[in-house]
């Protein structure tokens, strides 16, 4: 498969977003995994009324992609129904650091204007464990 455009990424990122189960916050938050094949994986955020069993878009569409066997991700969209740019939270942030380290982050804005940055400016400092 080929690289799908940033826009493409988006597009997949807003779809997502609408399958988001968000009753407590009303942010809907949607995902679009690319992998280094070109394959996209989704993801939305689902709350529950016991907050830390909430899970965001981003980490639903990286496990669904781990659990199907996938590595070696490229980059990620965000789209999200608020007026801010959405970025991935300090936990997300943590494992997209573990898993996928040289990760694109695209975000959209709410004039529709898209960027796009590395994972690690937003985490310069990952918790890793070193051997040796």
């Amino acid at each position: 498969m080929n690289d799908i455009s940033k826009e493409e990424l988006m597009k997949q990122a807003t779809g997502a977003m609408r399958n988001a189960y968000t009753p407590y916050s009303g942010l809907r938050v949607g995902a679009a995994l690319e992998t280094g094949d070109g394959t996209v994986y989704t993801g939305a955020n689902i709350e529950n009324s016991s907050y830390g069993l909430s899970i965001c878009a981003e980490r639903v569409a990286l496990f669904k992609a781990v659990s199907e066997g996938k590595t070696g991700f490229k980059r990620m969209a965000l789209a999200s129904d608020g007026t801010a740019t959405i970025v991935p939270c300090g936990a997300c942030l943590q494992v997209l650091a573990e898993l996928s380290p040289d990760l694109q982050v695209i975000t959209k804005d709410a004039d529709g204007n898209i960027q796009e940055k590395a994972l690690d400016s937003y985490l310069p400092e990952a918790f890793k464990i070193f051997e040796g």
